[in-house]
């Protein structure tokens, strides 16, 4: 405890399966793994690694701080206390989680159905965007500010979709009352609720990521040791939404020289043999400092 508020370590532990992004849950779907900071934990990783550990049984590979939420009107808490969440992104590859806490993977689009965009842009995304547009046209004194918030959020009026404006998406929806968090009745909500404000950290965890696979390799955390050119793009489609441009995405792949051929095959794709590939590790370092994409060039 700091002071009136409580120190909470929260995680937003993230797997690709199946061509599918997931999200490690407690409480059946409800919640992120979470827990308190406490005397005896040696670093706030250390920390959270044992609440993880304790909660979901599933071992932590990459870490990075995500963000500390602090609002006071976070919670539904009516003690008098703060609690601050110091958030982290997790990547693993996704594994059985026989940890004590209801433990479960469940796919981001489950509590965000709006932003996957890899076949069509989904049915759900014209009933919020219908809304959004009500919402802002009720207030007149706001009606052009909000409209303009919606264009930029939402790629309206000449505005392009953003992938990476996750977060900014789901704050305008929270703060246009579409969602149960903020108090619309359940079976008018859209998306899965969750405890809290988790989906908003939810939310941050996957706009992060979303940039940062455009400037760093880290794509790679979440694939399995050696894996085909399809299997790598599937990845970076599910975590962005989107369909990329096959042959714009191999091009700029070959560019960035961060795979290379292991020699073998494989015919699990269905069709003809595919090639294997593998993360070029000694890459690694000198990528590090200057900097390393995997290209979002959509179809």
């Amino acid at each position: 405890m700091i002071g009136l508020a409580n120190a909470e370590l929260i995680a937003v532990l993230t797997a690709v399966t199946g061509n599918e992004p997931k999200v490690m849950t407690i409480r059946s779907g409800e919640a992120l793994p979470s827990g308190p900071l406490e005397l005896e934990h040696r670093s706030l990783q250390a920390g959270l690694r044992e609440w993880v550990g304790d909660q979901t049984g599933h071992p932590l590979g990459y870490l990075e701080q995500l963000y500390t939420f602090a609002d006071r009107d976070r919670t539904n808490d009516n003690t008098g206390q703060r609690t601050i969440s110091i958030s982290y992104l997790g990547l693993v590859r996704e594994q059985a989680a026989p940890g004590a806490g209801k433990p479960g993977w469940h796919s981001w689009y489950e509590y965000f159905p709006w932003e996957d965009c890899r076949k069509k842009a989904p049915d759900i995304l014209d009933d919020i965007i219908q809304r959004l547009l009500h919402w802002a046209a009720a207030e007149p004194a706001r009606r052009d500010h909000r409209q303009r918030l919606v264009n930029f959020a939402f790629g309206l009026n000449g505005a392009a979709w953003n992938e990476d404006l996750t977060l900014q998406r789901y704050e305008l929806i929270y703060e246009a009352g579409l969602v149960t968090e903020a108090g619309c009745p359940s079976e008018h909500g859209v998306g899965r609720a969750m405890f809290a404000d988790h989906r908003r950290i939810l939310a941050t965890g996957i706009a992060r990521l979303r940039a940062k696979i455009k400037y760093r390799p880290v794509v790679f955390e979440l694939m399995p040791e050696n894996f085909t050119l399809l299997q790598l793009q599937h990845t970076v489609e599910a975590l962005a939404g989107l369909t990329l441009h096959k042959p714009n995405f191999r091009r700029l792949i070959d560019q960035q020289e961060l795979i290379e051929e292991t020699g073998q095959m494989t015919s699990e794709t269905g069709g003809r043999p595919a090639k294997l590939f593998r993360y070029r590790h000694a890459v690694l370092e000198e990528r590090a400092l200057s900097g390393s994409k995997l290209p979002l060039s959509r179809n």
